[in-house]
């Protein structure tokens, strides 16, 4: 998935800044949906899509997936000039 399409989201652009701003955290879709008070179902279809695009890791157990910010220097800095000219969601 494009990233400049991923930031034309909202449901993308909360939950790529809940772990912009929430570097060291795992979560599961039910824990990120709680976050930024949005549909489970759309929560976890929008996670996937994130981790396709390498923005999310997504650690995944038999019961449940947990979900945590890249790791990729260049990609977090890239995200952050692209928060900075994004309106707030």
């Amino acid at each position: 998935m494009d990233i400049a399409k991923i930031f034309r989201s909202d449901i993308h652009l909360k939950i790529i800044k809940f772990f912009h701003e929430n570097q060291a955290s795992i979560d599961t879709p039910r824990g990120v949906a709680t976050w930024i008070g949005g549909e489970r179902a759309k929560v976890k279809n929008a996670l996937e899509d994130l981790v396709k695009a390498d923005i999310l890791v997504a650690h995944r157990a038999t019961s449940t997936t947990g979900y945590s910010y890249t790791s990729d220097d260049k990609l977090i800095s890239k995200i952050a000039k692209l928060l900075k000219k994004t309106k707030p969601a």
